[in-house]
């Protein structure tokens, strides 16, 4: 099968990448971007990416590739990192320059290439980097810059190489499929040959030969991540093989735990466990505030409350733990396919200790830890997955426990939960839901004064959140019709009288997260 090879700095968006070209119909396969390009690593491979990193080319230790990717005779794209690397191992040399380009950049081709054919001379892309290209090296022309007048793509006169400076893979770059399309299609000559049923097969495939005839107990949320990945279980292992355990943490949504009992025995499932935490979870988080130690405290007491209800169901020690992790969990935990990867924030599905040390034992099965969150959507479809569980906003692993900003009690929680669940029944009322690709409140640890009645009010600040994306890797501020937005805040503030300020977020990602914490 014609393959893409992308070489991995470390990138939040190496994944990204590959999720693209596969929607073009095109197989990838990431590498570590210092490994060594064997003729095994090789095979079927009709072109190579380079993609970005955190790392700057002139820092020590930067990660550099196998010398031969230049010479090989295959078409090469850098891409952010990949562009600076591929200038500076010929020759040329980049710097961090006083203008930094971050967000969307106008760009401008400057010369005929078949990188940007049927694209318009001028488009707006997505730049994420602190260093640019300084000067060109030899053999290398400039065949589109940026309105500062900074090179944004590069191709070499004679040889199949080039480097853009933007982020094609990202869905804010206009044209950026087609760009990753003119490479992969045109450049390359790949066939397109991939498809989801492909990658059911083949998953469906590696988890009979992995589990075997072990059972397999599943943390699910209820939620689309895990939902999915329950559905795959269930059709591939069978239902007496699969266990399907809701850990009730207390951080759920308004009524979400009766709901999610409800999606579970929908999947057909013969075993469905319902753990009763709340108070475990809750004074395990007393008195903490710190993010990443809220992140921490919840993964662990998920596996503590699982290895406690392991025991009461008696499954022994040959059982196998399934999750729905997705591809952006483990990138922003830092557990891309290298080791040059930045820890943005922690999982608990992901970096938990316990969850490591069962991972270690090899005793860990995430059918969707390839996948972005449109991708599982997709392959939810196509197993029959109901489409008002598929179509639902994320929800985090940790629940409303990185929603309360700071300490998170019970009384904050039942807060968050009443305005969130106004929020959310109003953006359904309004039509508002499915134009938006996450929405949710966030309870501030800030309480403001104002005023009911001719009576002084004292009252907690929340926040709403509402973006638009495609995947989560890169979100923007969902455009609220301000009459809705005005109707919303009221509403909140009237019926949750814990509530006295209600603020909108326009943070994009980046600079921001989706999430808050």
């Amino acid at each position: 099968m014609d393959t893409i090879l992308i070489l991995d700095y470390g990138s939040q968006y190496t994944q990204l990448i590959a999720r693209r070209v596969r929607e073009l119909g095109v197989y990838t396969d990431i590498a570590p971007g210092e490994a060594a390009l064997t003729p095994e690593r090789l095979a079927g491979v009709k072109g190579i990416v380079m993609a970005g990193s955190p790392s700057s080319v002139y820092d020590e230790g930067a990660p550099v590739p196998d010398q031969s990717v230049y010479t090989l005779g295959l078409p090469v794209l850098g891409i952010c990192y990949g562009a600076q690397r591929m200038t500076r191992d010929h020759g040329g040399s980049v710097a961090t320059l006083p203008d930094r380009e971050y967000g969307r950049r106008p760009v401008k081709v400057t010369a005929c290439d078949p990188l940007f054919e049927g694209v318009p001379p001028e488009f707006t892309s997505w730049m994420s980097h602190g260093d640019s290209i300084e000067a060109l090296a030899p053999g290398f022309v400039a065949v589109a810059m940026t309105d500062n007048g900074i090179p944004a793509a590069i191709a070499h006169e004679s040889l199949p190489l080039r480097g853009v400076q933007f982020h094609p893979e990202v869905t804010h770059c206009e044209h950026g499929s087609r760009i990753l399309a003119n490479f992969a299609l045109g450049i390359c000559g790949c066939d397109r040959s991939w498809t989801m049923e492909r990658y059911i097969d083949e998953e469906r495939e590696a988890l009979r030969a992995r589990v075997g005839s072990a059972p397999v107990l599943l943390l699910i949320s209820g939620g689309v991540d895990s939902t999915v990945a329950a559905a795959l279980l269930l059709k591939t292992l069978g239902p007496e093989r699969v266990h399907l355990l809701y850990i009730d943490t207390g951080l759920m949504r308004k009524d979400e735990s009766a709901e999610v009992m409800r999606t579970l025995n929908a999947l057909g499932a013969a075993h469905v466990h319902r753990a009763d935490a709340e108070p475990d979870f809750l004074a395990a988080l007393s008195g903490v505030s710190e993010p990443e130690e809220k992140r921490r405290i919840i993964g662990d007491m998920f596996i503590t409350v699982q290895q406690r209800e392991v025991e009461r169901l008696g499954l022994g020690e040959d059982y196998f733990l399934a999750q729905g992790t997705l591809y952006t969990d483990l990138i922003e935990s830092g557990k891309g396919v290298g080791k040059k990867a930045h820890v943005i924030k922690s999982h608990h599905n992901v970096r938990s200790p316990l969850v490591e040390k069962k991972r270690a034992e090899g005793r860990v099965v995430e059918p969707l830890d390839r996948l972005y969150k449109d991708e599982v959507r997709a392959l939810g479809r196509v197993l029959g997955v109901d489409e008002a569980v598929v179509s639902r906003h994320p929800f985090p692993g940790p629940g409303l426990g990185v929603r309360v900003l700071g300490e998170v009690t019970k009384e904050k929680c039942d807060t968050l939960r009443a305005a969130d669940d106004i929020y959310l029944a109003e953006l359904r009322a309004r039509g508002l839901y499915d134009r938006i690709w996450q929405a949710f409140a966030v309870l501030l640890p800030v309480r403001s004064v104002g005023v009911a009645g001719d009576v002084r009010r004292y009252g907690w600040t929340v926040a709403l959140r509402a973006v638009a994306s495609t995947d989560g890797m890169t979100a923007d501020v969902f455009e609220f019709p301000m009459k809705d937005l005005l109707a919303i805040s009221a509403i909140i503030t009237n019926r949750v009288p814990a509530v006295g300020r209600v603020v909108y977020d326009v943070s994009s990602k980046p600079p921001a997260t989706i999430e808050w914490e």
